[in-house]
């Protein structure tokens, strides 16, 4: 009798503690408030889910540009400088500054009008980067042009892509397969909301008002010091096994950079330098992070800058005469 008592006793003070723990899980469960990160990710993630669809990079040719010069349908934006400007552009190119974009595209244009408002700068990089911040602002009919001017005429090209194609490095890349980071703490944001709207209106607000210059890294650096970085090849399986820089890690476009794939894989201790063929893909890629609080530089001109010669070997996106036209601007 008394071993069954026992027993019970027992039983019920199990119980008891599992039934406690159950209850104090769920208060804890309860009382839990995401951080600014997560309401912003999941806000993002719900609409659209840009940076991890297809439709990123959202590029166009400059043969389709050129086709649509007089189509009404079609809103061409010139960032550039006013000086570049004034050398040479697109008949009915608007030329505006890329940190009065946001205030441009809020107050100046009617952005449903257009079928396709397109940015464009030297050589598709910076417009490629502000082009993912307004497509995260909503503006889903925002492109940025292929190249850039240096896609337009040789002379644009000139000052910029063909300044910047090289193979320095083509004998330092490895065939390791790098294995990504385990998942980590989240970047904190800042902004005192507590509405993901709200905190997407002043991050891009800051992303806008922080030039793109600041965000790129040359690959020579990070070749040099690639310890220094978490470094991303923002390319397929394949062309990553083909070679890469030193320590880099493969992550999928389209897809890596999700709440339920890898994005919590991305360190907040370490500046993350990201690089695809171009620096054009990648430039969304880098957008999308900055804006949600990593700290994350593009290797200007990707793969281009280092193994321009396999790229073209392979077709691989390489920057190459092909890619020039001699298309008429306005001086």
């Amino acid at each position: 009798m008394m071993k069954k008592l026992t027993t019970y006793l027992v039983l019920l003070f199990i119980t008891a503690t599992l039934f406690s723990g159950f209850k104090n899980s769920e208060k804890k469960q309860a009382n839990y408030s995401p951080t600014e990160f997560e309401l912003l990710v999941q806000y993002l993630e719900e609409n659209g889910n840009f940076i991890n669809s297809e439709l990123a990079p959202s590029l166009v040719t400059a043969n389709e540009v050129k086709k649509n010069l007089k189509n009404v349908k079609y809103h061409i934006i010139d960032i550039r400088s006013e000086s570049w400007f004034e050398y040479g552009h697109l008949k009915n190119a608007h030329n505006v500054k890329a940190s009065e974009l946001l205030t441009y595209f809020e107050n100046k244009i009617n952005a449903s009008d257009y079928s396709k408002i397109i940015l464009i700068c030297y050589s598709g990089q910076s417009a490629a980067y502000y082009t993912s911040l307004l497509r995260l602002a909503g503006y889903n009919n925002t492109y940025s042009m292929k190249w850039g001017m240096s896609s337009w005429r040789e002379d644009f090209a000139e000052n910029s892509w063909e300044k910047n194609i090289a193979n320095t490095f083509v004998n330092k890349l490895e065939t390791t397969k790098n294995t990504k980071a385990k998942k980590g703490i989240y970047p904190t944001l800042n902004t005192g909301k507590t509405d993901a709207k709200e905190i997407l209106k002043i991050r891009l607000k800051k992303a806008f008002e922080i030039p793109y210059r600041e965000h790129i890294i040359k690959s020579a650096e990070v070749f040099k010091n690639p310890t220094n970085y978490y470094i991303i090849n923002y390319w397929d399986q394949e062309k990553y096994n083909n070679g890469h820089i030193p320590g880099a890690i493969q992550y999928q476009p389209n897809s890596s950079l999700a709440s339920n794939t890898f994005l919590y894989t991305l360190p907040t201790n370490k500046e993350i330098a990201m690089y695809c063929s171009t620096g054009q893909n990648a430039a969304y890629a880098v957008a999308y992070l900055n804006l949600i609080g990593y700290k994350t530089s593009n290797i200007a001109y990707g793969a281009n800058s280092f193994m321009n010669k396999i790229l073209k070997e392979k077709n691989w996106n390489a920057f190459s005469k092909k890619e020039i036209h001699m298309y008429p601007v306005i001086e």
